[in-house]
């Protein structure tokens, strides 16, 4: 038998084994790493007794007997970062000085917790406060008045159409004056692009009235997922994992709707299946890992420590991103169908925007109804409302959860959150360790779960997904 592979004869046995295959994904959630304490331009302000001076980086501070909490509030208020705290990580602040660098200012203001400054490529620092390790500072702590949740519009001068079959779009387009500038034939849907926000709208009218067409819904922007975060150094070991045969039901592939995957290296490029694009080719910066091979790499994390090191899962990658700062709906339908197409099962989303598009819940459905199961990322924002694509039903919406067994304070804990997983990760790339915090580690860490198991037993991947989902080591806690 090969090494890491398993048989179930038994349900008990099948039982057994999720339990000590979650009892490990929990312990590898709790290892410690080492720290990057990196800068950034701050936001000018203060706050109660906190002052910054973000053009020296320097900073003054008068607190007297304050708890921890509320000191990191008036932080948050002040520079405009997103503040982290390690739940349970509780002293009294009390200190008072002037104008000190930022450095000596956190040691003073801080006290015994440790702290770690983490940049963001396209936004201001994250701020990590914790006494056991970083990993665990899950709790967001937020600054007076901050507001949650969030809105998208949609593409004002594009439209999806959906035509009834042996309908054409030649015609119809040039009638519209459109372009054509996407297709999903196994929908006989297109995009079409106008030249303006009002030509679109005159022709939605236009296309309601068609007996042609099926349907028209408008195409939404989904952001760019976050960049991994350097760190100086990492306890936690690269992955290990090796290459074996497939067993006699086939290989597993895992499809990842992400932005483009660079190389792994230290082996880890054979699990990698030749990546697909729907948005043409792309140039990712060499230098740093994009999200989509940090999406990999944790996947892989997850499928080691399900399989004991030794798997035959393999992983597609599927850019729908390409070089720009935003995808699309229609995009990400493409790149499931893409996948899907492929013979990847199950597809990773670690994506996602509060837009709800009938097409890509179409697509999805479509999928879900030949045996595929989806995975998404609930999205990184303490509220109720959904996210799509997790809160379609056909989809398993992933929460990030902390080491106490609760949803990070980060996460969103809606009614449509199926799963909870590790919501932090420390991947490699090119020898550098990097943390991926965030629902979009989780969902890639449901992924090669799920992916894992269903290699090393005799079940397929919706008995799988329904014992995930019934397992409560991973179900979401009630409000």
């Amino acid at each position: 038998m090969p090494v890491g592979t398993q048989y179930w004869r038994t349900q008990s046995d099948w039982d057994m084994n999720m339990g000590a295959t979650l009892d490990r994904l929990r312990r590898f959630a709790r290892l410690g790493w080492g720290l990057l304490l990196g800068f950034a331009p701050l936001v000018a302000g203060a706050a109660g007794a906190l002052t910054w001076h973000p053009a020296e980086n320097r900073l003054d501070a008068d607190v007297r007997d304050q708890p921890l909490a509320q000191v990191l509030e008036e932080v948050a208020a002040a520079t405009g970062w997103q503040v982290y705290l390690e739940p349970g990580t509780e002293s009294i602040a009390s200190s008072k000085f002037k104008n000190l660098p930022v450095t000596e200012g956190l040691r003073r203001l801080l006290g015994d917790a440790n702290f770690a400054l983490v940049p963001e490529t396209n936004g201001h620092p994250r701020l990590f406060v914790f006494k056991t390790s970083l990993r665990e500072a899950t709790k967001l702590i937020a600054a007076g008045g901050t507001k949650t949740g969030k809105t998208v519009k949609p593409i004002p001068d594009e439209l999806v159409v959906r035509l009834k079959h042996g309908a054409k779009i030649d015609d119809l387009a040039r009638q519209l004056h459109a372009k054509v500038i996407g297709h999903l034939d196994s929908l006989d849907a297109y995009l079409l692009k106008f030249d303006s926000a009002d030509a679109a709208q005159a022709a939605r009218a236009t296309l309601a009235a068609n007996p042609d067409v099926a349907a028209v819904d408008s195409n939404y922007p989904i952001d760019r997922p976050q960049l991994p975060q350097n760190l100086l150094a990492a306890s936690a070991a690269p992955v290990s994992l090796q290459v074996k045969a497939p067993p006699s039901t086939g290989r597993i592939v895992v499809g990842l709707v992400d932005t483009p995957v660079q190389p792994l290296g230290g082996g880890l490029d054979a699990f990698l299946l030749p990546a697909v694009s729907v948005v043409g080719s792309a140039t990712p910066d060499p230098s740093v890992p994009t999200h989509g091979t940090s999406m990999a790499e944790t996947l892989l994390r997850s499928l080691q420590n399900v399989t004991g090191g030794s798997s035959s899962v393999q992983v597609l990658p599927v850019d729908v991103y390409g070089n720009s700062p935003s995808t699309t709906t229609f995009d990400v339908a493409l790149g499931i169908a893409s996948a899907v197409n492929a013979g990847a099962n199950p597809i990773n989303l670690s994506l996602g925007s509060p837009a709800d598009n009938p097409f890509l819940h179409e697509v999805i459905q479509q999928a879900s109804q030949q045996g595929v199961v989806f995975f998404a990322a609930a999205g990184n924002q303490p509220v109720t409302t959904p996210e799509y694509p997790a809160a379609y039903p056909e989809v398993t919406a992933v929460t990030a959860g902390d080491a106490p067994g609760q949803i990070a304070s980060y996460a969103n804990r809606g009614d449509f959150v199926k799963l909870m997983a590790p919501g932090s990760s420390i991947i490699y790339y090119q020898n550098q360790p990097y943390f991926v915090m965030g629902t979009s580690a989780a969902s890639a860490y449901a992924s090669g779960l799920a992916a894992g198991l269903a290699e090393t037993s005799d079940k397929g991947l919706p008995a799988v997904q329904a014992a995930l989902l019934n397992s409560p080591a991973l179900r979401p806690p009630l409000p």
